[in-house]
């Protein structure tokens, strides 16, 4: 069974990878619910913290219900980030997890995220420092390299161990990728492979079927995978993966009830989290998943995605659930 630090997972655990302005607490719970054995926060900005950043300082709220949670911060300035780490520690998380994937170009111009893999020294010397700076368990989520010339993770990743690392998870794509393409899993196996590595390694990218995560443990050897935008309006998706490596089989998909009724739940815990502006706008992106299949339904998708009272809201999801109550999902 796989272990970071000393907390315990089960066989293959299911991670809800980091994504912003998805991964807030009300998702999170969502996904915890369904099966989801660790959660991350949104990546943090180490430099939004220490300026106290409201947009940032509200990222680290984290409740009982989600443990174990891991906060993700990134930034490639070395006081920022140990100060950052100081912060963190304060809401209690089980893990810190350090950001050097992300490929976003706002990111990655100031050499974070994914940026930093141009610089691998300073990647291991940030990271060393960070585990020196807390007693929490750190992990890291990077990628493959920072294009295909320059792929060189299964040494990165030993070197990020030997510095004290307790988890890596691995995106199958370099930052020149983007989301383009298919992940390759492949060197992320080698990464499992090197006999000196002795910490879980976790895949990311393209698990979006439970044949997908169920290849990723049984033909690639990893750890567990973390799941990304499979999720996405979609929190059934780990508690269906597990279904399928217990029997075999595909789970029935959610039924119209219980689809609205989650819309209806996770949407009121946006509200009660972040007030009535944030949390109607901040839900919108999942609205099309949680109703995917449906024929017909753009007049009704686009009531939620455009209106910005929450009772209009709720109201689209009254007239889905009256006039599509008895369709079918494949």
């Amino acid at each position: 069974m796989p272990k970071i630090g000393n907390i315990e997972l089960p066989d293959f655990p299911l991670l809800l990878a980091p994504m912003e302005d998805v991964s807030d607490p009300p998702f999170r719970a969502l996904c915890k619910e369904q099966g989801a054995d660790v959660v991350y926060t949104e990546f943090i900005s180490s430099e939004g913290l220490i300026r106290d950043a409201a947009k940032s300082v509200i990222k680290l709220d984290i409740y009982e219900k989600e443990r174990p949670v891991g906060i993700q911060i990134f930034g490639a300035e070395l006081d920022s980030m140990l100060q950052a780490v100081d912060i963190v520690e304060k809401s209690n998380p089980d893990i810190i997890d350090i950001n050097f994937g992300c490929p976003v170009k706002k990111v990655v111009s100031k050499n974070a995220g994914a940026g930093i893999l141009r610089d691998i020294p300073l990647m291991v010397k940030l990271t060393e420092e960070i585990v020196k700076r807390t007693k929490l368990p750190v992990t890291v989520k990077t990628r493959l390299g920072w294009d295909t010339g320059s792929i060189k993770i299964v040494e990165v990743a030993e070197r990020l161990q030997d510095v004290g690392i307790q988890a890596i998870s691995i995106h199958g794509r370099t930052r020149v990728q983007m989301y383009k393409g298919e992940a390759d899993w492949k060197p992320i196996a080698e990464v499992k492979n090197n006999s000196r590595m002795h910490i879980p390694v976790f895949g990311n990218g393209d698990v979006d079927t439970p044949e997908a995560a169920a290849s990723m443990r049984d033909d690639f050897g990893l750890d567990g995978a973390m799941i990304g935008r499979a999720s996405i309006g979609y929190p059934w998706f780990f508690k269906e993966v597990k279904h399928y490596f217990k029997t075999g089989i595909h789970l029935a998909p959610p039924t119209m009830e219980e689809r609205v009724e989650a819309a209806r739940r996770h949407l009121q815990m946006a509200i009660d989290w972040k007030g009535e502006k944030l949390g109607v706008f901040e839900t919108r992106r999942h609205y099309t998943n949680y109703f995917k299949g449906i024929p017909h339904f753009k007049e009704y998708r686009m009531k939620m995605v455009t209106s910005d009272e929450s009772a209009d809201v709720f109201a689209a999801f009254d007239e889905v659930l009256e006039k599509f109550g008895d369709f079918q999902f494949a």
